[in-house]
């Protein structure tokens, strides 16, 4: 099991709970136990506000605006082992039902995970995942129009 970690709440806007960030967590090692390293014991989540966000995305991304979701995968010092898989950044005023909170969770462990979706294919196998580990935790598919 990969321990949530809640690093900070700079927001206003009440969170959910660590229960419900180990819970959508959970399901992300319980649909692809394959792909989780053997030392990885925890995530860090970083509640935070848009200035924080657009900050990060300035630096780390270079680009202009808040974001709902930053992942930062660790890197380790070589030789090291590592317990941490990596820190998420939700910011909490782009975010507004707890779909959206489990969406935004699943979706940034799995680009911890080496997961992307810069190519259409690469798109399409990241979304599918989403989908599967959302339906599991008993909610709708986020990308469905209409």
């Amino acid at each position: 099991m990969i321990k949530v970690i809640l690093l900070k709440k700079l927001t206003l806007k009440k969170p959910p709970s660590q229960k419900k960030f180990q819970t959508w967590v959970d399901q992300v090692t319980k649909t692809i136990p394959e792909k989780i390293p053997k030392n990885c014991r925890e995530i860090g989540i970083a509640i935070i506000d848009k200035k924080t966000s657009a900050a990060l995305n300035k630096t780390y991304r270079h680009k202009i605006g808040a974001t709902n979701v930053l992942s930062f995968p660790y890197q380790a010092i070589p030789g090291i082992d590592s317990e941490t898989l990596g820190d998420l950044a939700i910011c909490a005023e782009l975010v507004e039902r707890e779909l959206q909170w489990a969406h935004l969770t699943v979706h940034g462990v799995l680009h911890l995970l080496g997961y992307d979706h810069i190519e259409e294919n690469d798109a399409n196998i990241m979304e599918a995942l989403e989908i599967t580990i959302l339906d599991k935790l008993g909610f709708e598919n986020p990308y469905k129009t209409v």
